[in-house]
């Protein structure tokens, strides 16, 4: 092995070396006319390097903020999302009946107070408030309604039972999971404000009539869009951590190697799974040793001050992008295996993380608000234009 190949981070190597071509070559090549189960192996995605350790990173540390990916159709966009399946770790969540999000952690430091009536009751007897589950990917649909995200009135149950029963909406689905969203761009205002309160938050609530119920809705957002079907809104595009531009492949060799393997996909999806399932069960072990090890993992102090200095010379006025781009430098150690962030760590995700976040608008603003303000100045300190006084 190469002195370059040992010293490029663990989870580049895995990224970099997917399985080789001869695997499509030796695939078979008949179509057996079943529907296609399978997602396609995150590893068989040709390049988008930058793409996958966006979505890798997101997931090991979510206080990133997630991913937006941003690219014209037929990238592999919504592709690579869906085959985090079988790469998301095991998380520890609740099991609270009323989607209150209830641990053993509340019960202990707020009592039975700070867990809802049922939980309060398992928790007397010893019973557990959480196990231990994969994360799975949670799709919202391009025509939600406010009711699907947010949880609606169970019509059914009102008109057999005559009792209201709220059915829970599409954010508590995602607790704890990875919400995805194709063509972010597009959904409804409305139902985006909702999206974003509640992952700001990591909770919201339900008003329907009497009943007032509150659920947690801590989860991984990953957003895609094509810019040629309309721009985002400011206020959404900053909730996104990470943002990654998803271009065509460009080299003849590689575009024709992606067409095989979709063909392959198509053809034996279960197939090239089982043969991409040595590879994908190593990067998944990856990545739930960065997940358990991220919350040893600090920043060195040239870590801070080079991340620091970056964001100062952006003139980036949002501080979530201090927040995206040190939790993505922890995250990036912790899939290295190290409990120390360095400038390498930031340097390796500084583009993803502070890309898209200078705004000339608001630069012009501040400039010609700094005028205003000068003039005010002379003027509440009793002196004119040209600096005289009275």
């Amino acid at each position: 092995m190469s002195e370059e190949k040992k010293q490029e981070p663990r989870l580049l190597q895995i990224l970099r070396e997917s399985s080789p071509a001869t695997k499509i070559l030796n695939a078979p090549g008949r179509d057996l006319g079943l529907a296609d189960g399978e997602p396609f192996p995150f590893l068989a995605i040709i390049d988008q390097t930058e793409m996958k350790l966006a979505l890798i990173l997101s997931v090991i540390n979510p206080r990133i903020g997630g991913v937006l990916l941003i690219g014209s159709r037929g990238t592999a966009k919504t592709t690579a999302v869906r085959s985090l399946l079988d790469l998301l770790p095991r998380i520890r969540r609740s099991i609270c009946p009323n989607g209150r999000g209830c641990t053993e952690e509340i019960f202990e430091a707020e009592g039975m107070e700070g867990v809802c009536n049922d939980c309060a009751r398992r928790a007397a007897y010893s019973e557990p408030l959480t196990d231990e589950k994969q994360m799975r990917i949670v799709e919202l649909p391009l025509n939600a309604t406010i009711s699907d995200v947010v949880g609606g009135i169970n019509e059914r149950a009102a008109l057999e039972r005559q009792r209201v029963l709220i059915e829970r909406g599409v954010l508590a689905q995602a607790d704890d999971n990875l919400l995805y969203i194709d063509e972010v761009n597009l959904l409804d205002d409305a139902v985006m404000d909702a999206i974003l309160d509640a992952a700001a938050q990591g909770f919201y609530t339900v008003r329907r009539g009497s009943n007032n119920l509150t659920y947690s809705s801590r989860f991984v957002l990953v957003g895609s869009m094509n810019p040629e079907e309309g721009a985002l809104r400011p206020q959404i595009m900053d909730r996104f951590g990470l943002r990654v531009v998803v271009r065509g492949l460009s080299d003849a060799e590689s575009r024709y190697e992606a067409y095989e393997r979709a063909m392959w996909h198509r053809q034996d999806g279960a197939g090239m799974s089982a043969s991409y399932a040595a590879d994908t069960l190593e990067l998944a072990a990856e990545i739930q040793r960065a997940a358990d090890l991220l919350p040893q993992v600090t920043l060195s102090e040239e870590a801070k001050r080079f991340g620091l200095s970056l964001v100062q010379q952006l003139q980036v006025e949002s501080n979530r992008a201090e927040i995206t781009l040190f939790e993505a430098a922890r995250a990036n150690a912790a899939a290295d295996e190290r409990i120390e962030a360095t400038p390498a760590d930031v340097q390796a995700v500084a583009l993803m993380s502070l890309r898209q976040r200078q705004s000339p608008t608001l630069a012009k603003f501040f400039v010609e608000q700094a005028k205003e303000d000068t003039h005010l100045q002379k003027l509440i300190g009793g002196e004119d234009e040209h600096g005289s006084t009275d």
